[in-house]
Parts: structure tokens; C-alpha cells; sequence
């Protein structure tokens, strides 16, 4: 049985991790979709394209918490062709390994990697949004 020093040692020792990662954009990429598309066609596709990520990033946690990781697997594969579309070439990667982890059925990591798909997922919307303010 511990008494209150060795809970005090412990809970003095507990390291608080700050969960911030860089949120990588192509720029290459979103200057193709420009080129491609004209500036209000591709302004267009990338509003979309973030409605869409977001939605979808609600549809991995209410799937996830329904236990049905084939739909995890395919809405996670689903954010990888999207992402790449707009040049969010973190947030596809991230993307694959849920995708890569819904196929192992092991929820306990799937779910460290859900979370951070959705850390990932909010920063780089908000990367694409500040991006298009700029540009305004």
C-alpha cells in the first residue's frame, strides 16, 4: 500500500507530453490544382475538399466507436485520395496508417492512431483555412 509520499513521488514524476506536430502542405500540389482549374474552380475543390475531410473525420470516431472497423478502414482510405488531392500530404499518411490499423483489429492502437488523425486532421484544415485568408 502506498502512503501519501510515494503517491506525491508519482504524481511530481508524471511528464505531461505536449502533442503538437507539423502539419505538412504541397505547395506544388495546390499550385497544379490552380493551374489546373483557375483560381475560383480550385478554391472551389479545396473548400469541398475541407468540408469533406471534416465530415469524414467525424464519420472515423462514430465508426470507431461502433466497433466497425471496415467502415474505419474505408472512410481512413477515402481521407488519403482526398488529402492528396489538395496537397495534405501529412494527413494522408496519417490516414493510411488507420487505415493500415483497422486491418489488424487492434483497437488499443487504432484508437492512439484515430487520435491522432483527428489532431492531424483539424490542424491541416485550419492550415488550409489560414492559407486561403492570406490569399484574400
Amino acid at each position: 500500500m502506498w502512503g501519501r509520499e510515494q503517491v506525491g513521488d508519482v504524481v511530481n514524476a508524471i511528464t505531461r507530453l505536449e502533442l503538437c506536430e507539423e502539419v505538412r502542405l504541397d505547395p506544388d500540389r495546390l499550385a497544379e490544382l490552380f493551374v489546373q482549374l483557375g483560381q475560383q474552380g480550385a478554391e472551389d475543390m479545396v473548400c469541398r475538399a475541407m468540408e469533406e475531410i471534416s465530415l469524414r473525420l467525424a464519420k472515423v470516431n462514430a465508426a470507431y466507436d461502433a466497433a466497425d472497423l471496415e467502415r474505419v478502414r474505408k472512410l481512413a482510405r477515402s481521407l488519403v485520395a482526398i488529402s492528396d488531392q489538395v496537397g495534405l500530404a501529412t494527413l494522408a499518411r496519417v490516414a493510411e496508417d488507420v487505415a493500415d490499423c483497422a486491418v489488424g483489429h487492434d483497437r488499443v492502437a487504432l484508437l492512439a492512431v484515430v487520435m491522432r488523425l483527428q489532431r492531424i486532421g483539424e490542424s491541416s484544415v485550419t492550415a488550409v483555412w489560414d492559407i486561403r485568408d492570406m490569399s484574400v
